[in-house]
């Protein structure tokens, strides 16, 4: 995926050097093609599994989408270790049953960790971030550093699929106060990671069971859609019911929402506050930002992740149907891709807004 940039007033003169923690599976490859043509950050390090190490980057990996670029190719696969990967940024796309202990010991080291795995997501003093919606959390990081005695620090991205609802449900939750939501989801494979679901467990069929995916729904989106009050998180109030299904759909995750508000609100009106929500203005013009984070769509049967998980380089949310509810007060259906806004993206969008806000030092 080749990615045109716009400039912004925050471009350095120099790229900063950032390492790919779990460079070589699905998601460290997105990382890969995001970061391949980004106009701050150049990947100069790559790190995976002992098994890994020591070989090319172009040898140790399945490479999965695209071309893979020939520089990242030639690289050296590095051990996931802050002794032996010297980049100041790094980009963890590490399993969650090895991430807590790595990225901790990298923040430790005075690196500024930005994470995709579910270890440090619900810390309470760890920002859950997507820049749209809740920039403000980095003002946690402080308060982090004070805590654990690190020089660096971590932040993560939410659930892929929490990450698509939040953004269609944060301009709702502004306007009218959200008290419940029910949440069904149709999520693509390739958020199993590689190789992920047999082939004969998916092709014609659908999986109505994720692990812990529908617990990550729940207690994420509060933290999402909650606020900083300088030494804590707040929760937003409002319960949350998800389920969660595999489907044979490779890239883009469909949230199909139910809302109650604190007061009665029309589709009309719910429509007018998500089409003009334009979400935090400082992630306006940074890189990966797309043109509109979220876009409305009255097209009938839409989104659909064929025809939308790439709108806005794969960034933007796309938010159809939105109709009354005959229970609660509405139902509508977001689309994201998974991959993309739900994790490398994500990411590196992270990255941006802690860059242009003088997180990192001069590279």
């Amino acid at each position: 995926m080749t990615t045109t940039h716009r400039p912004h007033p925050a471009t350095p003169k120099r790229k900063w050097p950032v390492a790919i923690l779990g460079a070589t599976g699905a998601v460290g490859q997105s990382f890969v093609r995001v970061l391949a043509h980004h106009p701050w950050f150049d990947v100069a390090e790559v790190a995976a599994s002992d098994r890994s190490a020591g070989k090319t980057y172009r040898d140790a990996t399945h490479w999965l989408e695209s071309e893979l670029p020939a520089r990242v190719a030639g690289l050296t696969v590095s051990r996931c270790d802050p002794a032996v990967v010297q980049a100041p940024i790094v980009f963890s796309a590490l399993d969650a049953g090895v991430a807590g202990e790595v990225e901790a010991a990298f923040a430790r080291a005075g690196r500024v960790v930005l994470s995709n795995a579910k270890n440090f997501r619900m810390e309470e003093d760890v920002p859950l971030v997507i820049p749209e919606v809740n920039a403000s959390h980095l003002a946690a990081l402080a308060v982090q550093r004070a805590r654990r005695g690190w020089p660096g620090a971590i932040v993560t991205n939410a659930n892929c699929a929490a990450t698509g609802a939040a953004m269609a449900l944060a301009p709702l939750h502004a306007a009218f106060g959200v008290e419940q939501i029910f949440v069904t989801t149709m999520q693509a494979v390739s958020g199993a990671g590689y190789p992920g679901v047999p082939s004969l467990d998916i092709l014609g069929n659908v999986i109505p069971y994720i692990g812990e995916e529908e617990e990550k729904l729940e207690r994420e989106l509060p933290k999402l859609l909650g606020g900083w009050n300088g030494s804590a998180f707040q929760l937003a109030p409002f319960a949350v019911s998800a389920q969660t299904n595999r489907v044979p759909v490779e890239h883009g995750h469909l949230a199909c929402l139910a809302v109650r508000c604190a007061r009665r609100v029309t589709p009309a009106e719910a429509h007018e506050v998500l089409g003009a929500w334009r979400g935090d203005p400082s992630v306006i013009g940074l890189p990966s930002a797309p043109d509109r984070a979220l876009v409305v769509t009255t097209a009938e049967g839409r989104p659909q992740p064929r025809r939308d998980a790439f709108a806005g380089n794969g960034m933007t949310v796309t938010v159809g149907r939105v109709r009354r509810d005959p229970i609660l007060d509405l139902r509508l259906v977001a689309m994201s891709h998974n991959v993309i806004r739900g994790a490398a993206g994500g990411s590196v969008l992270n990255a941006e807004v802690l860059a242009a806000r003088g997180e990192f030092a001069s590279p």
